[in-house]
């Protein structure tokens, strides 16, 4: 089996560890861990406004903040972006020295913390394309135990989201689109980064994978 992106583009699984071989999910203890969690926060990040959006717009006027289409980093340490700023968070990470912060906690401040100060791709800076398969495929994921998962979340994040209405990547598709933004600099633009994983507009998208592979991308 190859790879699967649930919910947001960008944090992908193998469909081996997630799903039965009749295409269901798996019970949550029967999901490693690092799976699990990612599975359990996608929960709350599903809907969740942009991260550039907010940081521009503020709590007051989230209602003119886009939806995410997107997630790079770490649980509880994410960036989540729609579109529109996918191409800033690609190029903060590969060109603004935002791949130190790979794998750590850091990257969500450091990044909002250029965004806030201003920090923006450069016009023309384009995203990573992506393929989009279609979302009925996915079934519905099993309702997890929280208290078995090392995640702190509030009470109001845990209600439970129906991922099948979700954007998923599945197959070779998925594997293209790979973890690491820098593959992506490569589509973004010409000699740009490319992303960590994986994704920008999914219609009629193509994998990250034709980005640079020589990049190093956030998980």
């Amino acid at each position: 089996m190859g790879k699967v992106s649930i919910g947001l583009r960008g944090w992908r699984f193998d469909e081996d560890e997630v799903f039965t071989e009749d295409g269901e999910f798996k019970p949550m203890d029967d999901i490693p861990t690092d799976s699990r969690k990612r599975l359990v926060r996608l929960q709350a990040l599903v809907a969740s406004p942009c991260d550039g959006c907010w940081l521009i717009h503020g709590d007051e006027n989230v209602h003119e903040c886009n939806e995410s289409e997107v997630v790079y980093g770490e649980p509880l340490g994410e960036v989540v972006l729609c579109a529109d700023h996918e191409p800033d968070f690609l190029y903060w990470f590969a060109e603004e020295d935002g791949r130190r912060y790979k794998g750590q906690q850091e990257l969500q401040d450091e990044f909002h913390e250029w965004f806030a100060d201003g920090g923006r791709a450069p016009e023309g800076y384009a995203g990573v394309e992506h393929v989009e398969t279609d979302p009925e495929d996915i079934p519905e994921p099993p309702e997890p135990d929280m208290e078995d998962l090392n995640v702190d979340m509030p009470d109001e994040e845990r209600e439970r989201i129906d991922l099948r209405d979700m954007e998923t990547t599945t197959g070779a598709d998925a594997d293209e689109q790979t973890a690491d933004p820098d593959a992506e600099s490569a589509s973004a633009g010409g000699e740009s980064a490319d992303g960590d994983g994986t994704d920008a507009d999914e219609s009629a998208e193509e994998p990250a994978d034709d980005l640079d592979l020589g990049r190093d991308y956030p998980s």
